[in-house]
């Protein structure tokens, strides 16, 4: 229990415009406590035994501690490959879908799922890929882009406390994506100079995804940190089929900016 000039403090803050990251800091609480406060929800007895009991463990409506780095590195697995679906014993089931022939992505992921929320993530393997799951009642509270039908299919859109931790840790956002949906390769190409064809290659990152949303999601992620990228979207004719979208990373200079801190799929 905070004292009460604590409380009017941070409050006051927010009403000249803080956000809750910088409020939070400024009096010395965590982002999540700062947030309760503002939305006048208070945590109650059972609430306050999250630290105990994993079913009432959750960031958003219990105000639990988040790690955000991996926060930010889950979100982008989860916005690439990963579902939310409703169990029959009404908890929900996180699955993000790897690829079985990168060992250390799917450990990664395990990591991620546990440094999170407080569960024990298990495995199941399907025909070239390894799902990591885990169970709980509050993974919609964590991602709240959890929906009906695929996300192409709906709006995709950060919520403000999301958009925070994006904004402090972009570069663990930019990896979850490209450890999903992406990959680091070698493009050539052959160009006509002086009469005669010179072949060319260079590295650059890609991320294939249908959805418009996700796209401007790590978009934004890459102008944060300064990488120049660029998104073409390939039609598809085939019927009930969703056209794909391809952001590329090719500059040189924004290549290795990037290889910095993805590192490879393995």
């Amino acid at each position: 229990m905070y004292p009460r000039k604590v409380v009017n403090e941070a409050l006051r803050l927010h009403a000249q415009g803080w956000t809750d990251r910088r409020v939070a800091e400024s009096v010395g609480v965590s982002i999540w406590t700062v947030r309760h406060w503002r939305t006048g929800r208070r945590r109650g007895p059972r609430q306050e035994s999250y630290r105990d009991d994993r079913t009432t463990y959750c960031p958003s409506c219990a105000g639990a501690p988040l790690d955000e780095n991996a926060y930010a590195y889950l979100l982008g697995l989860y916005l690439g490959d990963g579902h939310i679906v409703r169990t029959k014993k009404g908890t929900y089931l996180l699955a993000i879908y790897c690829s079985a022939i990168y060992t250390d992505l799917v450990e990664e992921c395990r990591r991620a799922v546990g440094a999170v929320f407080p569960v024990t993530p298990f495995t199941r393997e399907k025909p070239g890929c390894t799902v990591v799951q885990a169970v709980s009642k509050h993974w919609p509270c964590i991602f709240p882009q959890h929906g009906p039908g695929p996300k192409h299919s709906r709006l995709i859109k950060l919520d403000a406390w999301q958009q925070e931790v994006v904004r402090a840790h972009p570069q663990q956002l930019i990896r979850g994506l490209f450890h999903s949906d992406g990959c680091r390769a070698t493009n050539r190409v052959r160009r006509m100079v002086s009469g005669e064809w010179k072949y060319y290659e260079y590295p650059r990152y890609c991320f294939s995804n249908t959805s418009k949303d996700i796209h401007a999601i790590l978009g934004d992620a890459l102008d944060q940190v300064g990488a120049k990228w660029k998104l073409v979207w390939v039609p598809n004719k085939a019927a009930h089929h969703q056209d794909t979208g391809t952001l590329s990373v090719a500059k040189r200079d924004s290549v290795a900016l990037l290889d910095t801190f993805i590192g490879p799929k393995s």
